[in-house]
């Protein structure tokens, strides 16, 4: 994730809610106070993101070192150039 493309998504998605809030209320101050709750709840939810990719990648280390039959396995798959996430699949 790079972090200035989600910190300019999240000031997008706030100030979206903050004109929608505004717009159905009327009132600057529940507007500010909504905003503040949800900027709170996005960060939450960002940390868990982060937190649960880290664990997921953790595990997957720890269980390729436990089962490196896993690796060879992985080895003998064949690739078709066309799964390339380069531009033009070169």
């Amino acid at each position: 994730m790079y972090a200035p493309r989600v910190f300019v998504s999240m000031f997008g998605a706030l100030l979206v809610f903050a004109v929608a809030t505004y717009w159905l209320s009327g009132s600057l101050s529940g507007t500010l106070i909504k905003t503040a709750i949800c900027a709170i709840l996005l960060q939450v939810g960002y940390f868990g993101g982060v937190i649960y990719l880290v664990w997921k990648e953790a595990k997957q280390r720890n269980g390729s070192k436990l089962a490196p039959s896993r690796v060879e396995d992985a080895e003998k798959l064949h690739v078709t150039p066309f799964n390339s996430s380069e531009p033009f699949n070169r």
